[in-house]
């Protein structure tokens, strides 16, 4: 099974692996703020060009990013055509009674690029560092514990949620049940998300009751501890003069 593990090459080595996460993680989070707030087409391609660089840099390969990216393009595919077809503007490409608008097409293609390169330093932001070493660096920026602790759960029983998924879904199917289109199988799927679900809640009660014997307070511990040094303050500085450049590209054009 395909499980979405986001630091699954956190193990590799590049100039992102060894970076601080804390500098990190304010340093794309800056740029990402950027590339969205971006209203140049022009320049976003700029934007797009300096997130594709920084998945270079990171060696996470394409395909791993690919393959999680794939959804958002389904997503951003649809926009596009939609606000294409729907914004009012000069012609464009007619087709019997629909019509492409020349400033449809560049909005939803400002839109697109803005997405895409979002998404994309999401993977050097949080892919070459160690899922729990990166909360621990948003603890120590002073992100709610509240908060930290709705990501660590989140992300780490999403593996149990859907080994158990399989696990029920296999035993329905080794009892001869088969998926169709039909009221009977919707019932049965039913019936299933409705075991999972239960199991699910028994097994948080048993996770609770297990973690506050440990002394679980409600902060995360690691045994790893964060040091910063020059170098993470030099990659700062430039990803941050990234962010601003497009910027000042735009108000220079």
């Amino acid at each position: 099974m395909h499980l979405p593990e986001i630091d699954k090459f956190a193990h590799l080595k590049s100039p992102l692996h060894s970076w601080d996460p804390r500098v990190k993680i304010i340093s794309i989070s800056v740029l990402i703020l950027s590339v969205v707030l971006l209203k140049d087409l022009r320049v976003t391609f700029l934007g797009l060009g300096l997130a594709i660089t920084l998945v270079f840099l990171s060696k996470i390969p394409f395909s791993f990013v690919f393959v999680h990216l794939r959804w958002v393009l389904f997503f951003i595919v649809a926009l596009f055509v939609i606000l294409s077809l729907t914004v009012p503007g000069s012609t464009l490409v007619g087709l019997s009674f629909l019509g492409v608008s020349r400033e449809g097409f560049e909005l939803s293609l400002l839109i697109s690029l803005r997405a895409i390169s979002a998404v994309l330093l999401i993977f050097p932001m949080l892919g070459t560092t160690r899922f729990d070493l990166s909360l621990k660096a948003l603890q120590k920026i002073k992100v709610p514990d509240k908060l930290i602790q709705l990501l660590m759960f989140t992300y780490r029983y999403i593996f149990l949620f859907l080994d158990e998924q399989k696990r029920i879904f296999t035993a329905a199917t080794s009892r001869g049940w088969v998926r169709k289109t039909n009221l009977s199988t919707l019932k049965t799927m039913g019936n299933l998300v409705g075991m999972l679900l239960v199991r699910s809640f028994d097994r948080t009660e048993r996770i609770r009751d297990a973690m506050l014997s440990r002394g679980y307070s409600g902060r995360l511990k690691t045994l790893d501890d964060l040091t910063l040094c020059w170098k993470d303050f030099l990659k700062g500085a430039l990803v941050v003069t990234g962010a601003l450049m497009p910027h000042l590209l735009g108000w220079m054009g």
